[in-house]
């Protein structure tokens, strides 16, 4: 103790004379409340910080050491994030004047000392992050103060055994997390004390398991339960002989992508299953050696199963009773047909994603149609390609909600293409080359997003959107119109109900005096990234609480009755624009300055032209369009001269005239 007291003043005295003048450009992000004070390298609390400060984000500093008095100006702290701030030593009593903390975030320091009380003060500390300081036993951590702890996270150190003591916070306890540490072997006797916490999510990801005593965890209630890459040599049977006779909502068995000579699991060592309560399990990235049907034996409880890049290019036909599964995820694998998953033994489906397949996948026709209760289908990155979809496709799937065909080859879509899902609310093409007859949507009435990006539509249909009365979203990025121009009989009248338009990077040069006049609960519209030269709000039926985004177009001059019905409840951008700081433009550029809380990104709204403003922003801008004085005199000059000059000829003509006579 006597070691600790003296070394305690030494780090005073070097701080104290190593300390220089605290730079205060803490960023204020809530008004008296939130500040980010990240990266400045202070090596102090600035004094500017108000007393009211609740949210300090302190990381990537210099503190090197904590005190009582560290903190003791803001006594109203709620969530301090001291992120990689080469803090190695907590002296006592640290946090005595932050009696309202609750989250503490120390990740990235490599800690050297923590006292006995270095928690104590907060009356109720919730969130505790230990990640990456150098720990290497949970019996270095302070358990003084922590009975209401809620989140303990203390992953990615070299910590060898989870030795939980009888002192260990277990009355509000809900996330656990010693991932990525070197935990090999797990005994009854460590881990016992969970048996008296339930909802726990516990995570021990990472960490190369050797051995977990069979029902080591025996009895426990859990929320989650994460053994992603614990698996030595890939043999589950070592952690579920440990899981015997756990309830958990959802178990993560998986391995890393990243992991190089994937072992092949088999089916027995899947049997310890049939000894766990689970309803969520997460076999991603595991290489099935024999996968058929005795592969889902103990699977038959399950509400959700994730396989995840498990190597399989099929389902065996009859895996028997699958009727609680809600949720199935074959991501990355490699089916050649919709019809190698043999979906009716899935019957009960709401989700089904088979996105990112390595195989070009074909939907084959009715291989959906025994999914009555699907609602969400994600098939996107697939190399799907289809000449007539999706009518034969989608059969059965009436109660689809969800459709993502996103990122395919080609689809061709003919009247009516979706007949029998006309509940469908979503709906996504983007980066599909999409090939469109006259009205395809025309039953799709309740269709509240449609995303049609990238998707090379004929955007000269000017039914294409017909039936869609309730589409609230609509994106049309990097589409093209006939002549670059938006007309006012556009295919947008069939969608009264729109609030969200992006129509950016469609090289549009034209929008029609009246091209979205029939859009009256439009909010937001992107047109970014065209070739605008105009600035048409008056295209629009109403500007009053509308977000108009004209960045990266070739507006110049914009007229002052284009802006002066904006309201306050709007915002603009007009950034990247090669707007005209001349006197032509005196009306726009007045309004700007006086509307600055309208515009968005004003840092990038800049002079276009003339050459000597150009890059100038334009709420710098000083431009003076009245004559000087000088230049009156000049002129008034020049109209006495002439006045007088006239004169004179006058006269002169009329004597010479008078004395010929």
């Amino acid at each position: 103790m006597d070691f600790n007291k003296y070394f305690y003043g030494v780090i005073i005295l070097c701080q104290v004379s190593s300390a220089s003048e605290a730079d205060t450009t803490c960023r204020e992000v809530i008004v008296n409340k939130t500040y980010s004070c990240e990266g400045l390298g202070l090596k102090e609390v600035p004094e500017s910080l108000p007393f009211t400060t609740e949210n300090l984000d302190f990381s990537f500093n210099a503190l090197s050491a904590l005190y009582s008095f560290t903190f003791s100006s803001l006594k109203e702290l709620v969530y301090l994030d001291l992120t990689r701030c080469q803090v190695n030593w907590v002296f006592d009593e640290a946090f005595q004047s932050n009696p309202n903390l609750q989250t503490i975030v120390l990740i990235g320091n490599q800690l050297m000392y923590l006292a006995d009380t270095a928690f104590a003060g907060p009356i109720s500390l919730k969130h505790l992050f230990l990640t990456q300081t150098g720990l290497t036993s949970l019996l270095l951590v302070p358990m003084h103060n922590l009975d209401n702890l809620e989140t303990l996270d203390i992953g990615s150190n070299p910590i060898s055994v989870m030795q939980l003591l009888d002192s260990f916070p277990i009355k509000n306890l809900r996330h656990l997390d010693f991932q990525l540490n070197g935990i090999e072997k797990i005994l009854t006797k460590d881990v016992e004390i969970l048996r008296q916490i339930t909802n726990l999510s516990l995570s021990l990801k990472g960490n190369s398991l050797k051995y977990i005593e069979p029902k080591a965890f025996y009895s426990n209630n859990f929320y989650s339960l994460n053994f992603a890459g614990c698996a030595n040599k890939g043999d589950l049977s070592v952690i579920l002989d440990g899981l015997v006779g756990v309830n958990t909502h959802i178990l993560k068995l998986g391995t890393f992508d990243d992991v190089e000579g994937k072992s092949e699991i088999t089916s027995n060592m899947l049997q310890g299953l049939c000894n766990i309560s689970v309803a969520e399990l997460s076999l991603e990235n595991m290489h099935f050696f024999d996968f058929s049907a005795s592969t889902f034996q103990c699977l038959s409880r399950l509400q959700k199963l994730d396989l995840t890049h498990s190597y399989i290019d099929y389902f065996p036909p009859d895996i028997g009773n699958m009727s609680l599964l809600t949720e199935l995820i074959l991501n990355q694998n490699s089916f050649e047909n919709l019809c190698d998953i043999h979906l009716a033994n899935f019957s009960f489906l709401t989700h089904l994603h088979v996105n990112r397949n390595f195989e070009k996948l074909q939907m084959g026709s009715g291989c959906l149609e025994k999914l009555l209760q699907l609602q969400y289908l994600d098939l996107s990155g697939s190399g799907i390609k289809s000449s007539n979809c999706c009518s034969t496709e989608l059969k059965g799937l009436s109660n689809l909600k969800h459709l993502n065909l996103s990122n395919n080859d080609l689809l061709s879509l003919h009247d009516l293409a979706f007949p029998e899902n006309n509940k469908l609310e979503i709906l996504d093409f983007s980066f599909t080359c999409l090939q469109a007859s006259k009205n395809p949507f025309v039953n799709l009435q309740l269709l509240r997003v449609l995303n049609l990006s990238h998707s090379s539509i004929d955007t000269n249909n000017r039914y294409l959107l017909q039936g869609l009365l309730k589409l609230t979203i609509l994106d049309f990025k990097e589409n093209h119109f006939h002549s670059d121009t938006i007309q006012n009989d556009s295919l947008f009248q069939f969608v009264p109900s729109l609030e969200v338009l992006i129509l950016s990077s469609c090289a549009l040069k034209v929008i029609e005096h009246q091209a979205f006049q029939m859009l009256k609960k439009l909010k937001h519209v992107d047109l970014s990234y065209n070739s605008l030269t105009t600035f048409s709000s008056n295209a629009f039926y109403v500007v009053n609480t509308m977000y108009l985004n004209f960045a990266v177009n070739r507006i110049q001059i914009i007229p002052l009755e284009m802006v002066n019905s904006i309201s306050d409840n709007s915002i603009i951008n007009l950034s990247h624009n090669p707007l005209a700081c001349v006197c032509s433009n005196i009306g726009f550029i007045s309004w700007y300055k006086q509307n600055i809380n309208k515009i968005e990104d004003p840092k990038d709204t800049v002079c276009g032209t003339p050459r000597a403003v150009e890059g100038m922003q334009l709420s710098s801008l000083m431009l003076s369009c009245g004559m000087s004085t000088a230049m009156i005199l000049i002129i008034v000059l020049i109209v006495l001269l002439l006045i007088i000059t006239t004169t004179v000829v006058i006269k002169c003509y009329l004597k010479k005239r008078y004395q010929s006579i």
